[in-house]
């Protein structure tokens, strides 16, 4: 190794322990997205099975940027990484659509393929739920994924969400038409849920 490859990769390394954390629970963190996880954001979407699932199609690193840019300025959204103890950034999650006089709010979640399958994106998800119900005034949590994505319904139904219904025909993708799957979960749900919370992490 050269010293400027040891130098560099200290930067990094660095870099990495010095990113602050919003939120932290006991196996993953998160961290207010910025500019500079572009990329990273890009090369998830770009992934054909997570494009299919979110019912998404790959957009150029431009308008990836564009859109973290703006969703920064959105005072009713919040964008997280979500990282292992470790730093290692293994997914994207967000409260959206975000009403304090009505205490709603939407949850959303993405998991880089190779992170996918070891209940991250359950930790994930609570943890998230537990800042809008530990820390914001929220009464009533919304998510939907289609009809069979049985990884993200089984996801909902582990971190206590209620499957309300079904949006039939409601998203265009590959061709054909999705129904979609309206879950939600509710302040006094979320309080009788037997789990640590967050900040007992």
């Amino acid at each position: 190794m050269t010293e400027d490859t040891a130098m560099r990769e200290g930067i990094e390394h660095d870099a990495e322990v010095e990113r602050e954390l919003s939120w932290r629970a006991k196996s993953i963190g998160l961290a207010a997205v910025d500019m500079d996880d572009a990329e990273l954001l890009h090369s998830w979407r770009s992934d054909p099975v997570t494009a299919y699932e979110i019912g998404a199609w790959p957009r150029s690193l431009t308008a990836m940027r564009e859109r973290i840019e703006r969703d920064s300025a959105d005072d009713d959204r919040d964008d997280f990484l979500v990282l292992l103890p470790d730093r290692t950034p293994i997914g994207h999650t967000a409260l959206s659509g975000q009403n304090i006089v009505n205490g709603t709010a939407q949850v959303e979640l993405m998991l880089a393929p190779q992170h996918r399958g070891h209940g991250h994106g359950t930790d994930a998800l609570d943890a998230l739920v537990d800042l809008a119900f530990g820390e914001l005034p929220m009464h009533r949590l919304t998510a939907e994924t289609h009809t069979d994505n049985a990884p993200a319904l089984a996801v909902l139904a582990r971190s206590g969400f209620v499957r309300e219904g079904t949006s039939r025909a409601a998203c265009l993708h590959r061709g054909r038409r999705h129904d979609l799957a309206v879950f939600s979960l509710l302040r006094p749900e979320w309080e009788t849920l037997n789990r640590p919370r967050a900040w007992d992490a």
